[in-house]
């Protein structure tokens, strides 16, 4: 027969034990299984026909364009490339010495238009870096035998929100053609809290905003045409279950757990 003291030990046991596996039962059920973790998990059964043909970021208002006209004789070259300045130039001149070299930047309008030395105004409405290159080049040949253009986005930028390790705008050198995969790997990666099958990529083309749903552990998505991101985009990674559970138990969930944890532990060592 128990006596009164242990009845009450008991009792106190219960309490605790049900203090601490309650959360730690929360935990292991909301525990993400492996194949919601893992990326392109059907890579060998998808046939990747993707390309950099996917890539056809046109032309957008607020777009600058570094823009550089080059030439055999640069003298000839000159008059396209205005406010372009050479750290070179500084012993000929009276102008302070610059450190760098300034390259002519084109500011794109809200009708998709620049004002380009000499030749005017010119439309970049639907075109991509490429196509307005070779424009370029046509019209130059009035004037250039042979001309060169270099053509470069300089202010090529990302949006990446929610469950990555750093969230933030992230710049993307000379508009090159970059991946959902890069960005999100200049981002640090998403957290363990991240969906992976539901990330939300926000665009806007034209004027005209589109949205998006990415399934990262499906390989599918080298053959998307959201693969390749866009200038201006915004990719949000919303928090899984996990991070939702956690948030409903407040930010003193941790604590708790702990303090239970040597409540038991003291409570064990009382039993020997």
């Amino acid at each position: 027969m128990q006596t009164c003291n242990e009845i009450i030990f008991l009792r106190l046991m219960n309490k605790y034990l049900f203090a601490v596996c309650l959360p730690v039962f929360v935990i292991i059920v909301s525990c993400k299984p492996k194949q919601d973790i893992d990326y392109m998990q059907n890579i060998e059964e998808v046939a990747i026909k993707t390309s950099q043909r996917q890539y056809n970021s046109t032309i957008q208002p607020s777009d600058q364009l570094v823009i550089t006209v080059l030439a055999k004789d640069n003298e000839v070259a000159k008059p396209f490339n205005q406010n372009y300045y050479s750290s070179d130039m500084s012993q000929f001149s009276s102008v302070p010495s610059r450190s760098a070299t300034v390259e002519p930047t084109y500011i794109v309008d809200s009708n998709g238009n620049i004002d380009f030395p000499i030749l005017g105004t010119l439309n970049t409405t639907g075109k991509t870096l490429d196509q307005f290159k070779d424009e370029l080049k046509e019209k130059l040949r009035r004037y250039i035998k042979d001309p060169g253009v270099n053509i470069k986005m300089a202010n090529f930028k990302v949006t990446v929100l929610g469950e990555v390790n750093r969230s933030g705008v992230i710049p993307i050198p000379d508009g090159q053609p970059t991946t959902i995969l890069n960005v999100i790997g200049l981002a640090g990666d998403l957290t363990i809290y991240g969906q992976r099958k539901n990330i939300l990529l926000v665009r806007n083309v034209d004027g005209e905003t589109t949205k998006h749903y990415i399934d990262l552990t499906d390989a599918e998505l080298f053959n998307s045409p959201y693969y390749y991101v866009k200038q201006n985009d915004v990719i949000y990674v919303s928090p899984n279950n996990v991070r939702k559970s956690a948030s409903s138990y407040g930010p003193q969930i941790g604590i708790w757990i702990s303090v239970a944890s040597v409540i038991l532990g003291v409570l064990a060592i009382l039993v020997r």
